[in-house]
């Protein structure tokens, strides 16, 4: 055999001759997203595995086999499938979570169902635009900026829709600390973001254990679909809130949250092979995404903005943009905006109550489209 035949072989060998204009483009997507979260520092824990996911599965099957039954991808991309990731990133987001901000201050609350407009919103836009009642409701959760929710009902409803869905949610939370300024710097006067609001009160220890508790059997009664998030979410905040399983707060906070994370990132991002990922579907639903975000940022403010006509004691409108449960971050962004105009002014607490109240709100409106169309 001739050297150039044995180089033909071997090249016939590798997956050079599968390779597609559209696996180009997605090593691209992942480059760009690993970009963001390395030299942004943008939610890495999130963007690094999802990007490498894109790439994994972008290199022809035929070769790799990486993604047929069998396959390393295979087996991670089941968790996925059957729906055990998204509840068990709620046990860990419940543990580490302080519900008391929002307990101490309960009108809050409002802000955070105020901000669910985006979903709405997006939802209504969506059937307008051509979609199915099922895709539009996958796609409008975006606007809640949970991801894990937003993969929890596309994958019962869309599965079809499942990586441009998860990665524009993502790829919006990672912008929030973009985004949530320039929406609040729009709506909100300086003066506004100069209010100082009450320090929270002292919330008892019953007040705490009890929250989960009553929030578990009430969502179990009323929004039975929406109870594999919120069970799971109020299941890690009562261990966190016994104060006598500290080993399982560290297990489902640190190592169970860490090792999900990592595995539910992987199966997002081996969801977006080229064939499916790049189309005209895709790209609406990233500018649908937007839409919901800025949507539900938008809402929250208004609705601040509103209540402040009827409270004696007014709240900072900035916090409203926090009802978003990208928790902490949206939180911290407020805080920031708030300290630009007054270094002096801390609202964090503040808006950490729309923010874990957002995270409620999410997978609760999840629950009801579940519950009406799955």
């Amino acid at each position: 055999m001739s050297i150039i035949s044995a180089l033909a072989n071997f090249f016939a060998q590798t997956a050079f001759p599968y390779l597609t204009f559209g696996n180009i483009a997605m090593f691209a997507v992942a480059i760009a997203l690993l970009y963001v979260a390395i030299v942004k520092h943008s939610e890495p824990l999130l963007l690094i595995p999802i990007a490498f996911g894109i790439i994994l599965a972008n290199i022809p099957v035929e070769t790799t086999g990486i993604l047929n039954e069998g396959g390393f991808l295979y087996y991670i991309k089941k968790g996925l499938d059957l729906g055990i990731y998204p509840p068990l990133i709620f046990l860990g987001i419940g543990a580490l979570t302080d519900f008391s901000f929002m307990l101490s201050y309960p009108i809050t609350i409002f802000l955070g169902a105020a901000a669910q407009m985006g979903i709405f919103f997006t939802f209504f836009v969506a059937k307008v635009l051509g979609f199915s009642l099922k895709q539009a409701a996958s796609i409008s959760i975006i606007g809640g900026a949970d991801g894990p929710t937003a993969i929890y009902i596309t994958n019962t409803l869309s599965p079809e829709l499942i990586a441009p869905i998860a990665i524009s949610a993502y790829s919006y939370i990672a912008l929030i600390p973009i985004l949530q300024p320039v929406v609040s710097r729009i709506l909100v006067s300086k003066e506004e973001r100069k209010i100082k609001m009450k320090p929270p009160r002292k919330v008892s220890r019953f007040e705490r254990l009890s929250f989960p508790i009553v929030i578990t059997i009430a969502t179990a009664l009323l929004i039975p679909k929406s109870l594999p998030l919120v069970g799971s979410l109020m299941f890690g905040n009562l261990l966190r809130e016994a104060g006598i399983v500290k080993r399982l707060v560290e297990a489902a906070s640190r190592y169970i949250l860490d090792t999900v994370t990592i595995l539910l990132m992987l199966s997002v991002g081996a969801s977006a092979r080229a064939d499916v990922f790049l189309t005209p579907q895709s790209l609406m639903i990233f500018f649908l995404g937007a839409a919901a975000f800025i949507v539900s940022m938008s809402s929250g403010i208004l609705f601040a903005k509103l209540m402040n006509l009827f409270l004696k004691d007014k709240i900072n409108p900035l916090i409203g943009a926090a009802g978003v449960s990208a928790v902490p971050d949206s939180a911290r962004v407020a805080q920031k905006l708030a300290q630009e105009e007054d270094p002096r002014n801390h609202i964090l607490m503040h808006a950490m109550g729309p923010n874990v109240a957002g995270v409620i709100g999410s997978a609760t409106v999840a629950g009801v489209f579940l519950m009406f169309l799955s």
